[in-house]
């Protein structure tokens, strides 16, 4: 009888499991998708990422871009050969980049069209993991708080722990999410 309760109870709980909602699929190439931080117990676990000030942010209150539609307060990014761009339906395009030299300490931001990139950007290099994680050639992010109305800034992983001079910064994991109805948007730089 014992046997049967735990069976039961076994079967029960698996069954419900498999009904959890959970993010989607991977990404591939060029699908779009949003970006999620993860980092328990803090306060940006579950932030959307925003794009600003041609840069990347966690719990932005308004990121003041122009969309197709209403600004849905967050960025749709898209993946295609290892460069990560903020969705948007022009010939403009806004391509993200990362300088982890000594001088960019991991900055991380984004540049409009023709627009050249800082010195020591990099911008080919970013995956999504079969994990669902974005990182650039393996490297993870870094948020660090205190910057615009209490919004987080975000960084590449390049060996400093306090990026620009910040602190209180927490590495933190970028899921993606795929995005079925993306919004084309500009974002401001």
């Amino acid at each position: 009888m014992q046997f049967k309760a735990l069976s039961a109870a076994a079967l029960l709980s698996l069954s419900s499991a498999l009904y959890v909602p959970r993010a989607s699929e991977v990404p591939a190439e060029s699908k779009f998708f949003t970006l999620m931080a993860l980092r328990s117990a803090s306060p940006v676990h579950f932030a959307s990422v925003s794009a600003a000030r041609s840069n990347l942010f966690l719990n932005l209150p308004q990121q003041n871009a122009t969309c197709d539609g209403e600004d849905p307060g967050y960025a749709t990014f898209a993946l295609q050969d290892g460069s990560l761009y903020l969705y948007r339906r022009s010939a403009t395009p806004q391509q993200i980049y990362a300088d982890r030299s000594g001088m960019g300490q991991g900055n991380v931001g984004y540049i409009t069209g023709a627009q050249s990139p800082p010195r020591n950007a990099e911008l080919d290099g970013w995956v999504v993991d079969e994990s669902g994680n974005l990182s650039l050639d393996g490297a993870g992010f870094i948020a660090c708080p205190d910057i615009i109305e209490g919004s987080w800034s975000l960084w590449i992983d390049a060996g400093v722990a306090q990026p620009g001079g910040s602190s209180g910064c927490l590495g933190i994991s970028a899921r993606a999410v795929e995005s079925t109805k993306p919004i084309s948007c500009q974002y401001t730089f």
